[in-house]
């Protein structure tokens, strides 16, 4: 972890109470996405309808969450983090609240679906987009700090709205923590801010600029450059990928774990199955700070081949091992903590090399790799183990993406990131000497 924390000026420790303030954003905004499952026996008896009917609206979330992320960037990166992630902190409040009174599904889906969608959407390109603008040294460390956030926060609100349910219904357990998460997100919204200036410490641009491990481009590139830039279209393949492989594991565990016939089999007197939905949650968080922070020492590339192929091997022994209850639990651990450092690793590596002045709006057109992982991970994964029969073609699929993936980090993304940089430091050596004095 870091060992000097910047130094003990006030610059300094502006920028750790920013970590803070987005962790905190983070945590308040993740309960839309974690804790869904939670109400959706609830929605189905009081709208009457089917369970893949209301299941459109955890899609209508994750899409307008991803898909939207460049526009919201832009409009961060305009007008600045206090005013952006106020709005989308009061929107996914609003969207627990507002539910709680719809009679319809489309009024679902406009209100927990494109309300939820686009207020957590705001806040969590936003704070990834902060995070590695304020820590030039630390950028895979924060930005997982962060991420894990979006992770871990459900943990502290499952079980309080479980009772809630049961004890007040899901009415007004909606209004309720539509009220706090809202107000949580919000708060922690008002405190946030952009290193302007001077803002980050002089010491941790001194720190960045001698790493040899991370080599940060030498001026920032507008999205409209980025796009046009064959890297971006190598990361935004590697993301989709990696993204499809943990995504089909997030929406089949249940299938998987029934179809190997593991789901109520107990481990240490817990059922297999949500003993390893906590455990995957755990490990899930813990990877992003960890494997950030490794990045820091060692390169992006080289984390993301060792990270990668951890995540392609643990998915093949999970495989074969599944069908025993105690290797099920353990190996899905293992194989969340081969995968969620994609969301440390890849918005830190795409600051590096196109810089931080637009660092938000381009992550979110990175972050879109989430959504189209999503469609493949879970309805295109779902047709191919219909249409065969088997999960072994899944795996096999998912597997060979891990393993592609890793190769492409460090074969083809590290070389072609390497002459990227180089050909920027010279071409701002020369216009540099063309100046006029």
């Amino acid at each position: 972890m870091p060992q000097a924390l910047g130094g003990t000026t006030a610059a300094s420790r502006t920028r750790w109470m920013q970590l803070l303030l987005g962790l905190i954003a983070m945590m308040a905004i993740s309960s839309p996405q974690y804790v869904w499952a939670l109400y959706t026996q609830h929605l189905t008896a009081s709208l009457g309808a089917t369970l893949a009917e209301i299941q459109v609206t955890f899609s209508v979330l994750i899409v307008l969450q991803t898909f939207l992320s460049p526009l919201q960037g832009f409009l961060i990166d305009k007008f600045g983090p206090k005013r952006l992630l106020s709005v989308g902190a009061a929107l996914t409040g609003l969207s627990w609240i507002a539910t709680a009174y719809v009679d319809s599904l489309w009024g679902l889906y406009l209100t927990y679906g494109m309300m939820g969608g686009i207020g957590t959407g705001i806040i969590y390109v936003g704070v990834v987009g902060m995070m590695v603008q304020w820590f030039p040294d630390y950028r895979g460390f924060a930005t997982g700090v962060v991420a894990a956030g979006y992770g871990f926060g459900a943990v502290v609100t499952t079980l309080p709205i479980s009772r809630s349910l049961s004890s007040q219904g899901f009415e007004q357990t909606l209004i309720l923590y539509g009220f706090i998460i809202g107000a949580v997100g919000i708060l922690a919204a008002l405190g946030m801010r952009r290193p302007n200036g001077n803002g980050v410490p002089s010491k941790a641009l001194a720190a960045a600029a001698a790493n040899p491990a991370v080599v940060e481009t030498v001026r920032s590139f507008t999205s409209k450059e980025m796009l046009r830039n064959p890297i971006f279209w190598l990361l935004f393949l590697m993301m989709t990928m990696m993204s499809t492989t943990g995504l089909m594991v997030i929406s089949q565990m249940g299938a998987i774990a029934r179809d190997f016939n593991v789901a109520d089999a107990l481990v240490f007197g817990l059922a297999a199955l949500p003993l390893a939905l906590t455990v995957d949650r755990i490990t899930n968080g813990l990877t992003r700070p960890f494997f950030g922070w490794v990045s820091d020492k060692i390169g992006r590339e080289n984390t993301m081949f060792i990270a990668f192929s951890l995540e392609g091997a643990a998915i093949t022994v999970w495989y074969f091992m599944a069908h025993d209850p105690f290797w099920f639990v353990v190996l899905s651990g293992v194989v969340f903590f081969g995968w969620g450092e994609i969301f440390s690793l890849f918005p830190s590596i795409l600051t590096d090399t196109f810089g931080t002045r637009h660092a938000t709006t381009n992550y979110g057109f990175l972050y879109m790799a989430q959504g189209v992982g999503s469609i493949l991970g879970g309805p295109m994964a779902a047709m191919l183990y219909a249409s065969t029969g088997s999960w072994g073609a899944v795996f096999t699929v998912v597997v060979a993406m891990d393993i592609i993936t890793a190769i492409l980090a460090i074969a083809v993304l590290k070389p072609m990131r390497s002459r990227h940089l180089q050909a920027n430091a010279v071409n701002n050596a020369v216009l540099a000497a063309a100046a006029p004095a």
